[in-house]
């Protein structure tokens, strides 16, 4: 996230650790439980919130189109030197309304570790863009972290009912929702993996 929203907070002053802390596992290792749904190549791909381009990297490097949009500068800057190699498109932009994106969808939307940094208000606004985004028959996948909040951060506890109540006012069905501990073996802290499908059939 970024320093120029509330939802942003502490992330600029970290980034070097966060950096280290990213990059210490893979895309598959943080994705496996969502892996089997994922559209395969090439698709076009958003990563909304992307920090160091750990994903955006792994899934550019599988072919796909992968536009990264992550509004902290500091973290945009790990990513464009630790995978400057992968051909990933790098936005400065800031959910809930992502006007640089207007105009354009995907079939895979990732927002992983970004949920919970939304209000209420943010989170009804968010789903209706990325909704928005979502190409026909495309899916998108979140992360919603529970537990004790790092000073400096601003974090909401988020429940996967309410996040599946707003995806199916915007026409998006659930098709997975699990419960796993921290990857990195921090106190107190479990993630909700939910993912949604658009309803709206692909045109053909």
């Amino acid at each position: 996230m970024g320093n120029r929203s509330p939802s942003a907070a502490g992330y600029a002053e970290e980034a070097d650790a966060l950096a280290r802390q990213y990059e210490s596992l893979s895309f598959e290792q943080m994705n496996r439980h969502l892996l089997p749904l994922f559209p395969l190549p090439p698709a076009r791909v958003l990563d909304i919130g992307a920090g160091t381009g750990r994903d955006a990297a792994a899934l550019a490097r599988l072919g796909h189109g992968v536009v990264a949009v992550e509004p902290t500068a500091e973290m945009r800057a790990h990513g464009q030197r630790l995978h400057a190699d992968a051909a990933i498109e790098w936005l400065d932009d800031l959910l809930p309304d992502l006007p640089r994106l207007r105009g354009r969808q995907f079939d895979l939307i990732m927002m992983i570790a970004v949920w919970m940094h939304l209000d209420a208000e943010e989170r009804l606004a968010a789903m209706a863009t990325v909704a928005g985004l979502l190409a026909p028959s495309g899916l998108a996948v979140l992360s919603i972290r529970h537990g004790p909040v790092p000073a400096g951060r601003r974090m909401f506890e988020v429940s996967a009912a309410e996040t599946r109540d707003l995806a199916a006012r915007r026409g998006l069905e659930c098709v997975h929702e699990s419960e796993t501990d921290d990857a990195y073996k921090r106190d107190g802290v479990t993630w909700t993996r939910l993912a949604f499908r658009n309803a709206q059939p692909r045109h053909v």
